[in-house]
């Protein structure tokens, strides 16, 4: 087991540092102290998740490649959070609605430790002061990136809040097995998803997958789906929707005809979503279009403003747990 770090610049008077992870068994991981980041997972030669060219893009501008996307992952409907009878609005800054957190925990730079030990490990913490974002609560967040001997990869988020808050964080990587995961095969333990509008918001409660376009219970081509006629898939220019997981294990396997990503999360749902907007153009002009697809590890949103599944009492523990073994 190996751990080293690498200052690669600066940002808001902080070190920005690229931490590397290695097992015995070759597999090298890294991570950016900038969004609490998995920039690379290295395996057999191949980088098995979308990374930009060089540490420092990261930073130039927002792409969610492998942040820690907070306070919210996903949109809230016109920033509004019903708690008893009192409405507190949030920033608009995704036309009409609120979306991933405003100036979001992936656009912040984290301290962070290494550990080598029986594994390779870093922990990063971030505090989100009160009121940042429009958020209530001052919020103190922990990442943790684990790596073992088994090429499992372990991200450990925990987080408490001195108010009533709402949280709804996710990883934000874009797995691709080393090929473009349009081609690859996913078998996924969700009976149903949520149908979504124009705006990427859920619009008419859980659907079955039975029959559709998102039925993945069984091995399927992840093309096959992206080029359906599904009315949905045309709607959001591919996958872009949220999976309610039925509890089996594992939520997820990714395979391709070398590798295997194998998916076990605490979250109730995964969202799916295949980099339907990557076109070569901008800060990531090395990605294009259904080239990666995540697994975004969090609840489900809601139609309307009663956020109750994500709110965050004072000093209640939050905690997401997710494993992604490779192979």
């Amino acid at each position: 087991m190996k751990t080293n770090f690498e200052k690669y610049g600066r940002k808001d008077d902080k070190d920005l540092c690229e931490i590397t992870l290695e097992n015995d068994a070759g597999m090298t991981v890294k991570v950016l102290n900038y969004g609490a980041t998995l920039e690379k997972v290295l395996l057999d030669g191949k980088n098995m998740v979308l990374s930009l060219k060089t540490p420092e893009d990261y930073s130039k501008q927002r792409n969610f490649l492998g942040g820690t996307v907070g306070r919210i992952a996903g949109r809230v409907r016109r920033g509004q959070w019903k708690h008893g009878n009192e409405i507190h609005q949030l920033p608009l800054n995704d036309g009409e609605n609120h979306i991933h957190g405003g100036v979001g925990t992936d656009m912040q730079v984290w301290d962070f430790r290494p550990f080598c030990g029986k594994t390779a490990r870093v922990d990063l913490t971030l505090f989100d002061p009160d009121g940042h974002n429009g958020y209530p609560g001052n919020l103190r967040l922990h990442v943790r990136y684990e790596l073992d001997n088994d090429n499992i990869l372990h991200y450990r988020l925990d987080a408490t809040s001195d108010q009533l808050t709402i949280f709804n964080p996710v990883n934000h990587t874009y797995f691709n097995l080393g090929e473009r995961a349009e081609n690859l095969t996913l078998q996924m333990n969700a009976d149903y998803y949520l149908p979504v509008d124009q705006e990427g918001l859920p619009n008419r409660g859980i659907a079955e997958v039975a029959g559709t376009a998102f039925d993945f219970r069984k091995n399927k081509r992840i093309g096959d789906s992206l080029h359906s006629e599904d009315e949905q898939i045309k709607l959001r220019n591919g996958l872009d929707h949220p999976f309610i997981l039925n509890g089996n294990n594992p939520a997820a396997v990714l395979s391709s005809e070398d590798h295997k990503l194998t998916v076990i999360t605490n979250a109730p749902a995964l969202v799916l979503y295949a980099g339907n907007h990557f076109d070569h153009t901008g800060v990531a002009n090395n990605i294009g279009q259904y080239d990666g697809i995540t697994f975004e590890a969090q609840c489900p949103p809601t139609e309307g403003n009663d956020l109750g599944q994500i709110t965050l009492l004072p000093f209640e523990k939050f905690e997401r747990v997710v494993d992604w073994k490779f192979e």
